[in-house]
This record gives C-alpha cells, sequence and structure tokens, in this order.
C-alpha cells in the first residue's frame, strides 16, 4: 500500500507500505541494513529521480535540456545514472569533474561553476575541455594564461550577477552583491576584452537561486534572464552556444508546503523558446537542477539506540544526527528550526503513537533529528526514517564532527 504521506508528515508520494514496513524502490527497509551492513545508512531510489525527471519532461518544450547538478548528490552511482537521464552535468570541483567524466558524458556538456578557482583546477578544466562558467575578470585572465601555456582554446561562458533576485527562494544566489558571478552591468566591457583572448565563448549562465517552489517567482525570473541574455548577446564576440536558465526548483520539506506546480513553468517555456530560437538560434536552452532530481529520492536510515524518558518526554536516541545529516537537524540555513518528514520506519500503520524527539549520539544540544513530534511508539532496534534525503545530505555534513563513522550509502 501507499503510505498516506501527508497525515505521517511525510510530503513525498514516492514510498510505499509493505508488511509494516518502509519500502523503498520495492525493498524493504530491514533488508536495505542487512544490505549495507550498518546504520546509519543514505538510501536513493532510482525510480524516483525516473519520475522526477518524468514528470519534468512532460510539461517541458522538447528544445530545453535539463542538466544535473552533481554538488545536490555527488555519489557516483547517483551521477552515472542521472547522467543517462539528463542532457549534460554541472560540476562545482575538480572532483565533481572527474566524477563527471567518469560517465562518458562528453566535456562540452558538463560546466563547471563556483567563485574561487584554483589554477590547478582551471589547468584541469581545460585540459579537460570542459565548459568554465567565469565568475570574475581575474579569472578570465587566468583561463587566457593557460590557453597560451597549453596552446589549448578553452571553453568558456559568463556566470551572471543580474540586477533581480529569485525572490522567496530558500538560497538566493543573484541580485544585489554577491560573490557568485559577474555584474550584469560588467558584462558587456568583459566581452569585448573576451574577443581578444584565445578563448571560445559559449554563453551565459545566469541562476538567480535555489529551492523555490513559487512557479509565478520562476517564471518571473526565467523571463527576466532571457531577456538579459538577449542585452548581453549584442556585445558577445560570437554566437550564443549555451544559454542556462538556472533552475532554482524547489521541493517540499515542511508542513504546510506543497509540491511545485510545474504546469504554468512549462506554459511559459512553451511561449518563451520560440522568442529564445528567434533571437540566440544557436544556443542550447539549460536548466539546471539538482535538489528537484534527487532530493525526494533519498531516505536516511538510523537505529535507535536508546529510549529515555525525561521528565515526562520521551527521546529517542539514535546512532545518527547532525554529523550525517545537517540539514534535517537545522542547522543548515534555517532561521527558525522545522522538522523535516520523520517516521519509524520499521511500525508503519502501529496504533500506538507518542510525542518524541529524535536525537544522536553527539554531545550537543543541536544533534536532533525530530523535535516534539507524533510518531509510532518506538524501543532500541527500531529504524528511524528521514525523507528528503536525496540532496545536500551525506556530502553537505560535517562528517568529521565529534569523530564518529560516516554513514553508509546505496543506490536501488
Amino acid at each position: 500500500m501507499t503510505i498516506d504521506c501527508f497525515s505521517q508528515h511525510c510530503p513525498t508520494p514516492y514510498f510505499e507500505a509493505c508488511e509494516g514496513q518502509l519500502s523503498i524502490g520495492g525493498h524493504l527497509v530491514r533488508d536495505l541494513v542487512a544490505r549495507a551492513g550498518r546504520t546509519p545508512l543514505y538510501v536513493y531510489d532510482r525510480s524516483v529521480m525516473n519520475r522526477k525527471v518524468q514528470e519534468l519532461r512532460s510539461v517541458l518544450p522538447a528544445d530545453i535540456e535539463l542538466h544535473y547538478a552533481i554538488k545536490a548528490n555527488p555519489m557516483p552511482a547517483v551521477v552515472r545514472h542521472m547522467s543517462g537521464l539528463v542532457e549534460g552535468l554541472d560540476v562545482a570541483s575538480v572532483a565533481e569533474m572527474q566524477v563527471a567524466l567518469d560517465t562518458g558524458m562528453r566535456p562540452e556538456l558538463i560546466s563547471f561553476a563556483g567563485p574561487g578557482k584554483s589554477k590547478e583546477e582551471l589547468q584541469s578544466a581545460v585540459a579537460a575541455g570542459i565548459i568554465i562558467n567565469m565568475e570574475s575578470e581575474h579569472e578570465m585572465t587566468r583561463i587566457a594564461d593557460i590557453a597560451r601555456a597549453t596552446n589549448k582554446r578553452p571553453r568558456v561562458a559568463i556566470r551572471v550577477n543580474p540586477d533581480f533576485e529569485l525572490k522567496t527562494s530558500g538560497m538566493k544566489m543573484a541580485g544585489g552583491p554577491k560573490p557568485f558571478g559577474v555584474d550584469a552591468e560588467r558584462v558587456p566591457e568583459m566581452l569585448k576584452t573576451l574577443a581578444g583572448l584565445p578563448i571560445d565563448f559559449w554563453g551565459f549562465h545566469i541562476y538567480s537561486g535555489s529551492q523555490n517552489l513559487r512557479a509565478d517567482i520562476l517564471i518571473e525570473a526565467q523571463q527576466k534572464s532571457a531577456a538579459l541574455a538577449f542585452d548581453l548577446a549584442a556585445h558577445a564576440p560570437g554566437p550564443v552556444r549555451m544559454l542556462n536558465l538556472g533552475g532554482g526548483f524547489g521541493i517540499p520539506y515542511f508542513p504546510g508546503e506543497t509540491p511545485l506546480n510545474l504546469a504554468p513553468i512549462g506554459q511559459n517555456l512553451h511561449r518563451l523558446v520560440p522568442e529564445i530560437r528567434r533571437r540566440l538560434p544557436q544556443a542550447h536552452i539549460v536548466l539546471e537542477l539538482g535538489r528537484f532530481l534527487v532530493g525526494e529520492s533519498g531516505v536516511y536510515l538510523c537505529s535507535i539506540r536508546d529510549r529515555k524518558i525525561s521528565r515526562g518526554h520521551v527521546f529517542l536516541v539514535t546512532d545518527g544526527g547532525l554529523h550525517h545529516h545537517l540539514a534535517a537537524s537545522g542547522n543548515f540555513g534555517q532561521v527558525l528550526r522545522k522538522n523535516y518528514p520523520v517516521l519509524i520506519a520499521d511500525r508503519l500503520g502501529s496504533p500506538e503513537t507518542e510525542t518524541a524527539s529524535v536525537v544522536g549520539p553527539l554531545c550537543t544540544p543541536l544533534d536532533l533529528l525530530a523535535d516534539r513530534m507524533v510518531l509510532a511508539v518506538a524501543g532500541i532496534g527500531d529504524l528511524v526514517a528521514v525523507f528528503q534525503s536525496g540532496a545536500y545530505g551525506f556530502t553537505a555534513s560535517p562528517l568529521g564532527f565529534l569523530s564518529h563513522p560516516a554513514p553508509a550509502e546505496i543506490l536501488v
């Protein structure tokens, strides 16, 4: 049977219950723990990734290309799977670049963004032939120096910091002073300089923000990004071959949040793409997405080590915690802490419930995975599942904190 996710604080429709247990990708959680040999454990369901891509494809124009932002989840098995579903990959480090190249994705379909790239990183990117999203004029000069020294012509795009932001987004990446990209008003002069350098111009990367659940805001940002690209293209030394409109598509994490409505976004892009085709006929039109594609595919599983009652309140002490899942603890960008969706994974359908807090083994009150949630009555050895854990979980957490072991990861 399908879990009644919303009534049990799990805002995703992608998992089922079987024999009183959570089933992920057709596997019972107890079997998955046995397969991994231990908890804590991240489990990623490839069928959910497939469905997310299919949901997008069903509403987007055929001309739109999807790129997977590896930073959301760089597990090599996940990246290999995603590389078969999308047209390109976006990386934020040389280590991610190597994972991307190992998939067999063509270099010109891999782009590298991030401020403060080192000389060594730029040399590696030039040698690999991927597209470098330049974040400053100084970075452009350094790339040109590498080109002269190696007799190569690097592929470059300009990451643009527009004068607008992605309103209501969880993390704003543009608008106002930002460390990311080149301020839009400075791009024309940068393009003029670029024309005289031994580098190949490919296009623009305009990424305004992330984790947005408002279709109208995303539509506005895409329209403004396209208009900005049209203006900047007039100063370009060659045709725009790539227009990365960013992403920003969010997923629901907390009670009261609803999934992003893709239909109006698709309708807007169906209207916008013909204009982009007319104005920038050689451009590959890209949406760069990470969290939206993999976030709902992941479940973090940990085991209850102790059950304590302190002054009338139940604490379920697990072998997991903030060192593995910083975001779920509320210490990764939350101003007011809210609970991720959490269930007792091997007591689904249990009629006995209680209000309890789920904590980890660390010596800090910040080590909190669920605060005063209504959960099935659980005991030592039971499994806790934290949903919406497929993005910015394992690698976004302080795995070395207090020197506890790292969690396992599997793809099913």
